[in-house]
This record gives structure tokens, sequence and C-alpha cells, in this order.
């Protein structure tokens, strides 16, 4: 049968060709971006810092295990947002083991300006490098550097640390293959931002030690003991953060990009064979058996999806080395981060194409090959009017499964708003897809009295094709609400994102000023400002995040620690309940969404891990609205003093009378590079920051949509080529061309308002459910021109893959298209 299907298939360019294209570009989206998380799923860092050790001792993750309702156990892991510390006593406990050679504490240093990261002097020992040239540092204002930061030895360089700056003689150079310093050990320990604990601990052991008393200690301790090829995992690097994101991002749009390829995959080969029914009749007229029509249908699906992987294959090879090239380019990626080859990528991408290929043309065929040989061509003479009960039951099913997803986003939080609220949009585009018939029928009835006033005759032929036609226009009417759910849902997405957190940030800030500098400030510059002539109110401000308990497991949110002495005069958070004025030691402010989640309410304890992984059970005094503008959760500075990579506020807000700007200007020029900035201009640079940071998200959606529009334009284009007989015999009884194109136009605004209403109602919901999960009002925020370029290109891309193949079908002779089987 395959040589069959072949000779079928140049005999059927047009829906071959459709189908083909989809194909292509689904195996190249899936390709590329298999090869992006296949690349972060294949990364191993190499050691650096700790090249030569044997074991790393570091706390790099947090986990939490929950018992669920019939008693089993599930345990979540979340990467600690600052790192994660180890507490200095550890070293000396180590040390004490038997086996161990040697064994020191990194206390790890930010550099804010030029942007480095510091070590104490013996863990040089542990990268196994010799210097590049000079000696180890010797006193306090010494330091060896790495020789990107292009100091020779005997120079002087100028470092930034915990927001002040600092000189220091260059003793040493050395090649680390990063932006390294190397302080004295006393200085790098003054330097720290979390006395007592250091960053990891690196251990030597003697040959043929084993290494399992060094991991009781680490984990009695909650740390981690890595060794061999996991050393690099302890080190927190650039390369970790782009392995985190490449994962991240595969996770959250991978299964979604599966599943809209399914939809596209599916409906046009589906369409495909229903357009064939004549063929396949004739051939079970003359004795082809069900399974040699099935084995026909599936080697025509087979060899197109291998003809689309051969080009879909390595034209994703090339898009994923464009992606790369622009995550690198943007700085999320380094440039140095290893991209793979593709080699599970590929043939992951093939696999899923021939399954969804091999698969809906089975059931496709399940009609045809399911009727007698004697009753084919009768039963295939027209389009059947009705369908068996099974597909109107599973859609109303599948349309409170979704009723169902759209309750869980209200109440999943910021975090599990996005995926329920997708999940939602698939289960209502696929609720569509089985009740189309249904939809399409009452349309039409709806539709009969109205469509002859307009179009007159053609609008009375329109009319009668859509009642006969229900059935067969289910799969254009599921690729229109598709498109237009997705470009009126998804795509809008992250514009409310940027919007709300812009606009709270905005609304928000009472500060007149804010003060900035590169890695940012010292603690202390709050106070200094405050003391300034003029200066009525400074708070610090430093951006961080702690980790909360979450539905089936913890997550990360977005915090900010302030000083809160002057909190309330300088930021307004829309507080709803309790006060500000009670921030303290061990208080947590709350945003409305990140309590209604969490569950909790003024007054109660709240637990919960900081940054570095310390739990810490904090009383509730406040909840407010602004939670996408400031963060999810506000504690005091003091709370998180100790608990964050570094020392330093991000900035500081300044409220003050006019003669506050001299003071702060001149309090500014003596701490170089440090900026003041009025409140618009800092509203207006978080909006670039923003659009940068989303970057990534508008591209993955970008690709969602227009492979959403793709499928719309193949499927009318197959379902307009497919009318030839039809319009030939409308011309032969006597029906005009003008009259044929007010049918097919009224045809299509019967259809396409009826996509529009479902799919503009789909996409309101979800997009209705994504911003109350995640700023608690449920009117979303659509650009002005957005439903206009929606609604538009959806009625552009209807007429043009519609009126347009209609038209060339007119400008040939009826007597040449009646004969056509196609």
């Amino acid at each position: 049968m395959t040589g069959l299907a072949a000779r079928l298939l140049r005999h059927r360019t047009g829906p071959a060709a459709a189908t083909l294209v989809a194909l292509i570009v689904g195996v190249l989206i899936l390709v590329a971006m298999g090869t992006l998380v296949e690349s972060g799923l294949r990364f191993r860092p190499e050691p650096r810092l700790w090249a030569s050790a044997d074991v790393v001792v570091a706390n790099r993750t947090i986990s939490h295990t929950f018992r669920e309702f019939d008693g089993d156990t599930t345990t979540s892991t979340v990467a600690l947002p600052e790192g994660g510390t180890v507490d200095a006593g550890l070293v000396d406990r180590i040390r004490r083991v038997p086996g161990v050679t040697a064994v020191t504490g990194d206390d790890r240093v930010l550099i804010g300006s030029p942007a480095a990261v510091g070590h104490g002097w013996d863990t040089y020992v542990f990268t196994g490098r010799p210097l590049a040239a000079g000696a180890a540092p010797q006193a306090d204002d010494e330091v060896v550097v790495d020789t990107r930061l292009g100091v020779a030895p005997g120079g002087r360089i100028d470092l930034v640390v915990g927001g002040v700056g600092r000189s220091y003689r260059v003793s040493g150079t050395t090649e680390t293959g990063s932006a390294a310093v190397f302080f004295t050990d006393a200085q790098a320990a003054r330097l720290s931002a979390h006395p007592g604990r250091v960053d990891a601990i690196g251990v030597r052991m003697a040959p043929g030690v084993d290494v399992g008393a060094v991991r009781e200690i680490a984990s009695a301790a909650g740390a981690t003991a890595y060794a061999g090829k996991d050393r690099g995992n302890a080190e927190q690097s650039d390369h970790l953060a782009a392995q985190s994101l490449l994962v991240g991002a595969g996770a959250a749009f991978g299964g979604y990009v599966v599943l809209l390829i399914v939809f596209v995959v599916a409906g046009t080969i589906g369409l495909s064979v229903r357009h064939r029914r004549r063929d396949l009749a004739l051939l079970r007229a003359v004795a082809a058996t069900p399974g040699q029509v099935r084995r026909m249908l599936v080697a025509e699906a087979a060899l197109l999806a291998l003809a689309g992987s051969a080009i879909g294959g390595p034209a994703g090879l090339l898009a994923a080395r464009w992606v790369h090239g622009e995550l690198v380019g943007r700085g999320f990626v380094p440039a140095g981060f290893p991209m793979a080859g593709g080699l599970f990528a590929v043939p992951a991408a093939i696999g899923t194409a021939l399954l969804v290929a091999v698969v809906a043309a089975l059931i496709a065929a399940r009609r045809v090959t399911a009727i007698k040989p004697i009753e084919a061509l009768g039963e295939i003479a027209v389009e059947p009017r009705r369908g068996g009960p099974v597909r109107p039951i599973a859609g109303l099913l599948t349309l409170m499964a979704a009723g169902s997803a759209g309750a869980f986003t209200l109440g999943a939080g910021s975090a599990g708003a996005l995926a329920g609220a997708v999940g939602m949009l698939y289960l209502f585009v696929i609720a569509v897809a089985l009740l189309a018939p249904t939809i399409n029928a009452y349309a039409a009835r709806l539709l009969t009295p109205v469509l002859p006033r307009i179009w007159r005759t053609g609008g009375y032929l329109a009319g009668a094709n859509l009642r006969a036609n229900a059935q067969g226009m289910a799969t254009v009417l599921t690729a229109l609400v598709l498109s237009v759910g997705f470009g009126g849902s998804v795509w809008f997405l992250q514009d409310n994102l940027e919007r709300q957190t812009a606009t709270q940030s905005s609304a928000g800030t009472l500060a007149e000023r804010v003060v900035v500098a590169p890695g940012g400030l010292s603690g202390g510059a709050a106070r200094e400002i405050r003391e300034l002539a003029g200066v009525q109110a400074a708070t610090g401000v430093r951006r961080t995040q702690v980790v909360v308990r979450a539905l089936g497991g913890i997550e990360p949110v977005g915090a900010q620690s302030v000083d809160p002495a002057d909190v309330t005069s300088t930021m307004d958070l829309a507080v709803r309940k309790g006060t500000l004025a009670d921030l303290g030691a061990g208080t947590v402010a709350l945003s409305t969404m990140q309590a209604s989640s969490s569950g909790w309410d003024v007054g109660d304890k709240a637990k919960l891990w900081l940054g570095d992984g310390t739990p810490v059970t904090l009383k509730v005094i406040a909840i407010y609205d602004r939670g996408l503008g400031f963060g999810d959760v506000t504690v005091a500075a003091e709370t998180v003093a100790g608990h964050t990579a570094a020392s330093t506020v991000d900035e500081v807000l300044v409220r003050g009378g006019p003669d506050a700007g001299t003071a702060l200007a001149t309090w500014a020029a003596a701490r170089p590079g440090t900026e003041i900035l009025d409140a618009a201009t800092r509203t207006r640079l978080l909006g670039t920051d923003l659009a940068l940071g989303a970057w990534l998200n508008r591209l993955l959606i970008g690709v969602m949509v227009g492979y959403a529009a793709l499928a719309a334009a193949t499927t009318m284009v197959m379902a307009a080529l497919a009318r030839r007989r039809e319009l030939a015999l409308l011309q032969l009884v006597g029906v005009t061309r003008r009259q044929i194109r007010g049918m097919v136009q009224a045809e299509q605004a019967g259809l396409l308002g009826t996509a529009v209403l479902i799919g503009a109602t789909i996409a309101v919901l979800t997009l209705s459910a994504i911003v109350n999960g995640l700023t608690g009002s449920p009117i979303p925020y659509v650009p002005p021109l957005g439903w206009a370029a929606v609604l538009g290109g959806t009625t552009l891309l209807a007429l043009v893959s519609t009126v347009w193949p209609v038209r060339r079908l007119l400008g040939a002779s009826p007597i040449d298209n009646i004969g056509l089987k196609e």
C-alpha cells in the first residue's frame, strides 16, 4: 500500500501540500524548542573554583515533603533564590574527618563595580591553577584579579563592595575563566554579607578514602555534598542560571506547543481524508478491505511526516541556533553556554510528528472503513448530517473540565495562574472541536433567515450550505476559534503583566526621587540620606525572593525588604487590611493574591523560607493590593539581614522638599556611579527592563499564535479548494458567478462570526482568569489596537484563504471542474 499511497499523493498536491506545510512547521518548532531544552538538560557545569576539590559542601536547593490525601508523600524541590549558605563551623568538623587532607570555606563576596565575584585566598588553592603573574595577597588592601579585569600586577583597582568603594593594590593576576577577585581570607570574611556562614566548603580527600562521612556531616547540617561531575552544580554561575532558564521555558511552553501541533496536524489530515470520501468509498466498493484502506492512509500520513521531518528537522536546528544567538545577544545566556546538536530533540520531534500523523489518519479513516463495500458509495454520496452520541458527550465533559480549570485558576495565585489558564484555553478549544458540528448546526439555523436579507440569492444558498455541511465545517470552525483564542488571550498576557507592574509601581511610589547605583547602595545609605537637609523620608529597598508553600509543592515568590521607619511615607502598597506601621522584625506584609493562595490573614503566623533557605515564622500585619509593582511579600530589612547574597539595597526612595535636591546631589557626587532619578524616569526604565526581560516569552507566544494562524489558513484553503465540483455544478444549473461569490462571502461571514464570538469569549475568559490570578482584577487590559488587530487579522485571513481560492476556481470552466475528484 505504500506504493499506492505515494502515487495518490502525486495527484493530490493541494491537500498534500497543506498537510506537509503543517508538519514542516510543527517539526521545526519542536526541534528548535527541543534543542534548547536538551541543551539545558545535558549541560554539566565544569567546576572552576573547586576544580581540584574532591567534595564541595553547599546548600543550593530546598525541599519540602507533603502528605497527600491518599496518604502518599510527594517532595517538591526548588533552587534557593539567594544561593544558600552553610555554617562556617562545619569547616572544623569536616577537617577532623579521617582522610581529609585539606578543607576551606568560601566567603563569597559580590562586587558591584566592576561586576565580579570575590573569594578568600585559601579558596584559590582549590582552583588548581598557577598564578599568571605576581604573588598572593599579603595585606588586606591587596588582591589577585582575573586577567579579564585588565589590571596588571602593581596596578590599582577600585572595587565597590556592599555599596562602598575601596581601592586595592593588585598583587597578582590569574586566569580562572571568570571575573574573579581574591582577597586575603580575613578581608573576605569582613566583606561577607553573611558573617558566621560560608557560601561553600571545599574538601580534599586522601586517595581511596570514602566520602560517606563528609556526606553525613553535610546532610545533618541541611547541606548537600557534591562530588565528581556534580561539583560544578555547587558553583553559582551564569551558566547554571541559563540552564534553569532553558529548561524552565521549555517545560512551560513545550507541552502546550505539542498540543497545538496535535490540533493542527490532526485537523489538517482529518480534513484531507474527509474530502476524499468518494475515492475511498470507491476503493471499498471494488473490494478493498478496511485494513488495506487504513494502511494506505497511514502510509500517506507517514510519508508526509517523514518528508516534513526531512525539511523541518534541519530548519529547526537553524532556528535553534538563531534563538541561541538572540539569547546571548540579549543577555539571557552566557556566550560560552554550549548548545546541543539535537541528538535527542530531532528524533523526538520526528517521532512525535509520525505518531500524530498516523493516529490522525487512523481516526479520520474510521468512518470510511467501518461501512460495508456495497453501501460505501451511497453512504458517502452526501455529507452525514449527524454523528454518534460519543462526540457531543465528550465535548460537554471537556467543557465542564474547562470550567473546573477556570475555578482552579481563580484560586491558584500568581504562580499557578498562567499554567491553569492556558490549560483552560486548550480545554475550551478541545470542547469546541468536539461540539463543532452541533455549534455549526445551531448557528446555521440562526443565520438562515438573516443571510438572504444581505446577500439575497447568495445568502439563501449559504444558509442551505451551512445547514447541510455542519459536520464538514467542524475543522474550519475549530481552526478559527484556535486562532482567535490564542491571539486574543495568550498574546495580550505579557502586555497585562508589564502594564500592571508599571502602573502599580508608579501609583504606589510616593517618593519624588530614587537613588540608584551600579551594584547597589550600602545598607546605611537610607540612614545617611535621611539626615540630609530637606529630606523628609528615605527608604532603602532590596528586591529578593522567599519560598512559600503552594498547591502541590513549594515555589519562590517576589519579595522586598524595606526600612520600616519611613515606608508609609515613600510607598503606598494599597493596604487593604492591617497597617504597614507595624512592620518590623518578625512580621510580614503580603499581597492580596499571596495571602489568598496561601490561606493567610492578618494576625496569622506565616511559615516560609528566606532566600537562603532559612525557615522563619512571621506574623502577618498587613495585606495589600499592589503585589505586581512591589512584590508579593514585604519584610523589614532586619528580617533578611545576613540572609541575602549581598548586603546592599537596590534603591533608596527619597521624599523631601525643594532644597533636598541640592543636598542629595552633593551626597551622590561623593559616590561615583550614583544616580538620582525622578519617579517618572524610574517608571519608564522599569517598563523598558520589563519589555527586555519578556522577550523570550513574546517569542514563544508569537510562535504559538503564528502556528495557530497557519493552521486556520491551511484548513480554510483546503476546504475552499475541495469545492470544485460543487461550484461547477452550481454554475451549470444557472447560478451566476456573482451569486456564488455572494454565497461564499455569506458563508464566511456566518462561520467567521460564529468563530469570532466563541473565540473572543474563550479569550476573554482565559485572559481574565490569568489577570485575576496575578492582579486580583478580573478586567484585563487590551491595547487600543489589540482586538482590532486580532479580529481584523482573522477576518483578513479568512477572506484571503477562502475568497481568493474560490475566485481562482470560478475562473476555470465548470465543465473542466465537474469531472475532477477534488
